[in-house]
C-alpha cells in the first residue's frame, strides 16, 4: 500500500514513474543548453548598458526541471528528495547569478559566466544521469559494491 494513495490519486504516476528519470535527464541537458544561450544573451544585453532580464527558454527549463523533480519525489521519495534539493539549490543560484549580472551590467563591468549555477546544474546532470543511466554500469557496480 502506498502511503500517499489517499492523499493524491497516484494511478497515473505508476505508468509515468519509470520514465521520469529520463525526462529529468533530457530537461537537465536542455537546461545546460539554455543556460549557455542565456549567458550569450546576457553578455549581449549587458554590453549595451541595459539591465539583464531572465531568458524565457531558460526559465521554462528551470520550472520544468523543478516540476519533473517534484513528480519524481512522489514516485521515488528518497532519490527524488535528493534530486529536488539539488534542483532547488540550482534555482536559488540562478536567482543570485541573475542579480550579479544586473550589477555588472549597471556598473559597466564585463559580464562573467554564472559559475555557481553552472556547477549546480552539472551536479543535477550527474545525479539525473546516475538515476536514469545506472543500468549501463549496474553489472560492474554490483561486482565491486556489496550492499
Amino acid at each position: 500500500m502506498d502511503p500517499l494513495q489517499f492523499l493524491v490519486p497516484l494511478g497515473w504516476l505508476s505508468e509515468v514513474g519509470p520514465m521520469l528519470p529520463y525526462a529529468i535527464l533530457v530537461m537537465a541537458v536542455a537546461n545546460l543548453a539554455t543556460r549557455h544561450i542565456a549567458h550569450r544573451h546576457h553578455v549581449e544585453r549587458g554590453s549595451d548598458g541595459d539591465s539583464v532580464e531572465p531568458y524565457t527558454p531558460h526559465a521554462f527549463t528551470n520550472i520544468g526541471l523543478m516540476l519533473l523533480t517534484f513528480l519524481f519525489v512522489l514516485d521515488s521519495p528518497v532519490s527524488g528528495t535528493i534530486l529536488a534539493v539539488i534542483v532547488i539549490t540550482m534555482l536559488i543560484a540562478d536567482l543570485f547569478e541573475l542579480e550579479a549580472r544586473n550589477v555588472e551590467a549597471r556598473n559597466d563591468m564585463p559580464i562573467e559566466a554564472p559559475k555557481s549555477s553552472i556547477a549546480a546544474s552539472l551536479i543535477v546532470l550527474v545525479f539525473a544521469g546516475y538515476y536514469s543511466l545506472f543500468f549501463l554500469v549496474s553489472g560492474i557496480w554490483n561486482q565491486f559494491v556489496v550492499a
